[in-house]
């Protein structure tokens, strides 16, 4: 089921102002866990909870089963590490659950005849490495092409905080499905199998380094698209991918259709983010990227996402930007046994042959050198409060001056289309996008009240929030199904808007 406003904004508008000045009501209880079946020969990483009902359990608590927060034994920790595969290959293992896709190993035309069994037509996947100026600069790229078309638009994927391209396998094929599309989906520079220069920053004054670290990402995806020869295309960011895309939209304006946010990172502001060198908040959600069950959170309707304080280690961690990927390379064979304590949680809802394999490809690219995981600490404080809020920005997303190659300013954008996307269970909280999303209908509204008539016909903002049933943070992988629909009506839409804008140019000429 769609949710969008003006329903969810009237309720969650209503838990906001309820937070802001009544104490906070517990949250109904959510079912027990379900019950999952699974053989003990499945090779699987799976957390079962205790047969007995606890009293957390009546309650509606996210619950651990005692000894098994790591629940990869010692000997299977060890196995894993010292058999692991490469990066590379443990990549390549998940793109094999994508149907349909062929690799383009051979020759296009070997491949330019209509495949049989896909009934959305041929298409072939590739990999490439795609290299940028300076040293040891270079971003892991994921294609998809419909072999025999020609690409009329193109969407371009990012990923999270430490993530990878191969968390985007469910979407793959679901998305290409339309005619037309050219799809990618990119490491960031620094995260899962790009380069990883190392990451340093210059800057001595806060809000510099918080840029520094910024462009650190969006400068290389801009080198990226430069590379590519792409003019214009929809971007989608999830989670910190998100908040980068919101700055990629401001500093290199001109080149996005539409602006898809899912659960981004950063949205609301937080008086002590800046002002503070690594601030301390009451509560936070993000704990719950690594403790909650995702079988719970894809089956449950929770009315409001759980929250819980952060413990004063992981704070202590966060303010000597000690990353969690860098206590998972000093275990040497006992890593494999720590990233077992968030795989088993975050994919338990999938197969067990997934499961386990992205198990192994979370290792593979947890374990690498740290580089682009050392940025967080300078975007996000404790909390996953940002440092540069987006909500202090979003009002300037595609109303910024385009400049020609000479620097003089040739044109402005007259709004872009923006979606917000949240899990219907998501720790990121829904009200920074509803915030977000008055914002931006008011400059859109004062254009239209007070703009030209050439600025009003040219008007092209538009934003809204949608709310992913049975979904968490990872709403693209919690709800795929869900997900994909939505992400194909978004590109209809660019086409068709793309399709109007032509038409008009045409008939006006």
């Amino acid at each position: 089921m769609l949710k969008t406003q003006p329903v969810t904004a009237i309720l969650h508008r209503s838990r906001l102002n309820l937070t802001l000045n009544t104490a906070t009501t517990p949250p109904a209880a959510s079912p027990a866990y379900p019950v999952s079946k699974m053989s003990t020969t499945e090779n699987a990483i799976r957390v079962q909870p205790p047969p007995e009902a606890t009293e957390e359990l009546r309650q509606g608590k996210p619950q651990q089963v005692k000894g098994a927060y790591f629940p990869l034994g010692y000997k299977e920790a060890a196995y894993q590490w010292w058999s692991s595969v490469t990066p590379s290959m443990a990549e390549r293992n998940v793109l094999k659950h994508i149907p349909f896709l062929k690799e383009a190993t051979t020759s296009m035309a070997s491949l330019s005849t209509t495949d049989q069994t896909d009934s959305f037509g041929a298409r072939i996947w590739r990999r490439s490495m795609v290299q940028l100026s300076g040293k040891n600069r270079a971003l892991n790229e994921f294609s998809v092409e419909r072999v025999g078309e020609e690409p009329e638009e193109t969407l371009v994927m990012v990923h999270g905080y430490g993530a990878g391209l191969g968390f985007f396998y469910k979407n793959f094929e679901p998305i290409s499905r339309i005619p037309g599309l050219k799809l990618y989906a990119l490491d960031m520079l620094g995260m899962g199998n790009s380069s990883r220069p190392p990451f340093k920053i210059q800057s001595k004054d806060k809000e510099g380094k918080v840029i520094e670290a910024e462009n650190f990402f969006i400068d290389a995806l801009e080198e990226w698209r430069k590379a590519r020869k792409i003019e214009r295309f929809t971007l989608l960011g999830h989670s910190l991918g998100g908040y980068l895309a919101v700055s990629y939209a401001l500093k290199y304006p001109g080149h996005l259709k539409k602006l898809i946010l899912a659960s981004p990172v950063g949205i609301p502001e937080d008086p002590y983010a800046v002002n503070s060198a690594l601030p301390e908040p009451g509560e936070s959600t993000m704990q719950n990227e690594f403790t909650v069950d995702q079988q719970t959170t894809t089956k449950t309707d929770a009315a409001v996402a759980p929250k819980r304080p952060y413990p004063n280690w992981l704070v202590w961690l966060w303010d000597a930007n000690v990353s969690p990927f860098s206590i998972v390379r000093l275990a040497g064979p006992l890593g494999p046994r720590f990233v077992s304590g968030w795989t088993s949680r975050r994919f338990n809802h999938l197969p067990a042959e997934e499961a386990q394999t992205l198990h192994d490809y979370s290792f593979s690219i947890f374990k690498q050198k740290g580089s682009g995981e050392y940025a967080l600490a300078y975007i996000l404080a404790p909390g996953a409060f940002a440092r540069r809020p987006v909500i202090n920005r979003i009002q300037n997303v595609g109303r910024q001056p385009i400049k020609g190659p000479d620097g003089e300013t040739v044109a402005k954008e007259t709004g872009i289309p923006v979606v917000f996307m949240y899990g219907e269970n998501d720790w990121m909280d829904v009200a920074g996008g509803l915030a977000a999303e008055e914002k931006l209908k008011q400059v859109k509204a004062n254009v239209m009240r007070t703009g030209t008539e050439e600025e009003k016909s040219n008007e092209n903002g538009s934003c809204k929030v949608v709310i992913v049933p049975k979904a968490g943070h990872h709403l693209y992988l919690d709800n795929a199904e869900f997900f994909n629909n939505i992400m194909r009506k978004e590109m209809e839409d660019v086409k068709e808007t793309e399709k109007r804008k032509q038409a008009a140019a045409s008939s006006s000429s």
